[in-house]
């Protein structure tokens, strides 16, 4: 695809490998997270070189680094060494808080979602590995954070081991050690969960419709009637943007830091769906749904509390999404 430009970094999306040439390239995981490598030849090997993410690291500091490291290699030197000779190591703490700080903290999440991501790693893995260089975290000790809580709080311990699962990834990428992730392959030394999963109250099917006929017009009861209508998250429903809906081709493309997968999600929009747009528009020119607040989206209880008005005690708005599936079944 050429040499690479800033726009055509952010613009990519695509999952994929992409070359800019002379052994570099911009890696895109699953999640949408965007990272440099460098592939060169070391001491007759090939050697991948990780050189930290697009967040941090830019198009010009990445053909920077690349040019430095592939002059060492061949000299016939190491430049993961020598890399590593001139760079500190973080403890396990401090990179967790730069990940939070430089991609939780960016991300159109809530409030209460980017302070519950530090807080759990707050708890229950600084004790046992926050003053531990990062770089020396091995299995053993992601076995010892999670063991305590894999069977007691199995949700919480899952919310931690994707949060080790993405503090150490941005660790391998930042260049300060190479190889697996140690969380992956770690559920083989823990005890098999209990199905605890506890589901939010559904309203039956057969009464989504009578309860939409009760709903009225305001910006709050609009925002539900879109919500069930696409089946959405009320985060997602809350905090939709202008941008990110295509009228023309009938879809509305929430961005992958909004999704709880961190998936890119592309939702078709039915008649009925860009009607309730179509009442709201203009309202404001970049939340679809605005709040009191001048640029703030609702609050997170504001839906719960319009359905409990209209005469649904009981039934949660998570559980629409429930009653949606028991629907298309």
């Amino acid at each position: 695809m050429g040499k690479f430009t800033a726009r055509k970094v952010e613009a990519l999306k695509t999952p994929g490998h992409y070359v800019d040439g002379d052994g570099l390239a911009l890696v895109i995981g699953k999640s949408g997270g965007k990272s440099w490598v460098l592939r060169t030849m070391v001491r007759g090997r090939r050697r991948d070189i990780g050189l930290g993410g697009v967040s941090w690291v830019s198009l010009a500091e990445a053909r920077e680094k690349a040019r430095a490291l592939r002059k060492i290699a061949r000299e016939g030197g190491d430049p993961i060494a020598a890399r590593r000779a001139g760079k500190t190591c973080p403890t396990f703490e401090a990179a967790a808080r730069r990940v939070h700080a430089e991609q939780i903290m960016s991300r159109g999440r809530s409030e209460k979602y980017r302070v519950q991501w530090l807080s759990t790693l707050r708890d229950h893995a600084f004790p046992h590995i926050g003053s531990k260089p990062v770089r020396d975290v091995d299995q053993s000790d992601v076995l010892r954070v999670l063991a305590p809580i894999w069977t007691e709080k199995p949700q919480t311990a899952r919310l931690v081991r994707q949060r080790l699962r993405t503090v150490l990834n941005w660790a391998r990428t930042a260049g300060h050690f190479e190889g697996v992730n140690p969380v992956e392959g770690v559920e083989e030394g823990l005890a098999k969960q209990k199905n605890r999963v506890k589901h939010f109250a559904a309203m039956p099917w057969g009464d989504v419709p009578g309860f939409m006929n009760d709903l009225g017009e305001s910006i709050m009861e609009l925002a539900l009637r879109f919500l069930i209508l696409t089946a959405a998250r009320s985060g997602e429903v809350r905090g939709a943007r202008w941008s990110e809906i295509d009228t023309e081709e009938q879809l509305w493309i929430i961005p992958a830091d909004r999704m709880k997968s961190e998936r890119e999600h592309r939702v078709p929009l039915s008649d009925e769906a860009l009607t309730v747009l179509e009442r709201v528009r203009g309202l404001d020119s970049d939340l679809v749904f605005p709040g009191q607040k001048r640029g703030r989206p609702m609050p997170d209880t504001t839906l719960l509390k319009v359905s409990k008005r209209v005469g649904r005690e009981g039934a949660t708005v998570h559980g629409l999404r429930s009653s949606f599936r028991d629907w298309a079944e």
